[in-house]
C-alpha cells in the first residue's frame, strides 16, 4: 500500500518529498505555536498532535526533524485521511472484524504506555547490570567447549545409544541415525564451539566435567530431553567486556522485572 510505502520512506532518501510540498519555517513555526492543525482535509482537522507522534516514531528510527521530514509527514497524514473518510463512507469501519483490530490495537498502545512508564520508573540499575555481568561471567568462566550430543526422548533410550557406544560405535553415526536435535544430526550431532552458560545447566555441568574424547555414561536431563554428549576439545575463550552487552544485560533484566509484575498482577486477579 502507498501508506507503507510512504512511511518506509520517511527513513529514505529525502529526494522523495517533493520540493513544492515544502512548507516556510517561519509559516510552520507560528503555526505550531498557535496549535493550528496540521492540514484540514474536506472540513476535517489532522490534530498536530498525531503529526509530533509520527515524528517522535520517526526519529526513534533514524529520521531527522528537519523541515523535509515534517513535509513528508503532514502528506503522509493528509493521504491517510483521504483514505480513512473514505473507508468510513464504504461502511468496513463498522465490521465486526474491524472492531476487534482496533480494540487489540487500542489495548496494545495503552499497555506500552503503561509499560515504558513502569519501567521509567523502576528502571534498572548499574549496579543490577553489574552484578548480572559478574554472574554470568563466573558461570561462564574463560573456556569454550566443543562437544557433540545425542538427543533422545526417553532415558531407556539414552541407556541404548551409551551401550552402543561401548560395544565400539562411532558416536556421529549414532547422532545421525537417533537424534532427534534437527540442528545438529546432520552434523554427527556437532554443536560447535560453546561456552557453559549457552547450555542447559545439567547439561554443562556434565560437559565440563568431561575428558577430552570421552562422553557420558549416564543419560543428561534437560527440558528438551535426554542426551548423550561427548566433549571433543576446549580452548580458551574471550568473555565480552560490560560495555559490549551492556545493553542487552539491561533489555533482558527490564523484560525479567516486566515478567515479574505481570506474574504478580496475574497472582492477585480473579481469573474466571
Amino acid at each position: 500500500m502507498k501508506i507503507r510505502i510512504l512511511a518506509a520512506a520517511l527513513l529514505a532518501a529525502p529526494m522523495l518529498a517533493p520540493a513544492q510540498t515544502l512548507p516556510s519555517k517561519e509559516p510552520a513555526k507560528k503555526d505550531a505555536a498557535r496549535g493550528a492543525p496540521l492540514a484540514t482535509v474536506n472540513g476535517v482537522a489532522i490534530p498536530r498532535a498525531r503529526g509530533e507522534a509520527l515524528l517522535n516514531q520517526q526519529k526513534a528510527r533514524g529520521a531527522p526533524d528537519n523541515d523535509q521530514t515534517r513535509s513528508m509527514i503532514r502528506e503522509e497524514l493528509v493521504n491517510r485521511e483521504v483514505l480513512m473518510q473514505e473507508a468510513q463512507k464504504s461502511g468496513v469501519a463498522r465490521s465486526p472484524e474491524v472492531a476487534g483490530q482496533l480494540d487489540l490495537a487500542r489495548q496494545e498502545i495503552i499497555i506500552s504506555a503503561y509499560l515504558r512508564d513502569w519501567v521509567r520508573k523502576h528502571p534498572v540499575s548499574d549496579a543490577d547490570v553489574q552484578k548480572e555481568y559478574d554472574r554470568v561471567r563466573a558461570e561462564q568462566g574463560d573456556k569454550e567447549y566443543r562437544a557433540r550430543h545425542i538427543l533422545v526422548e526417553t532415558e531407556d533410550q539414552a541407556k541404548q545409544v551409551v551401550a552402543e557406544l561401548k560395544k565400539g560405535a562411532k558416536f556421529d553415526e549414532l547422532a545421525a541415525k537417533n537424534s532427534k536435535d534437527p540442528g545438529s544430526k546432520d552434523r554427527g550431532g556437532d554443536l560447535d564451539w560453546h561456552g557453559p552458560s549457552d547450555f542447559d545447566r545439567s547439561f554443562s555441568e556434565a560437559m565440563m566435567k568431561l575428558e577430552k574424547g570421552k562422553y557420558t555414561e549416564m543419560p543428561v536431563r534437560t527440558r528438551f530431553g535426554y542426551h548423550v554428549i561427548q566433549l571433543d576439545d576446549v580452548r580458551s575463550g574471550r568473555f565480552p567486556s560490560l560495555a559490549e552487552v551492556r545493553p542487552r544485560i539491561q533489555q533482558q533484566l527490564t523484560q525479567i522485572r516486566i515478567d515479574e509484575l505481570v506474574k504478580g498482577l496475574r497472582g492477585k486477579a480473579k481469573v474466571e
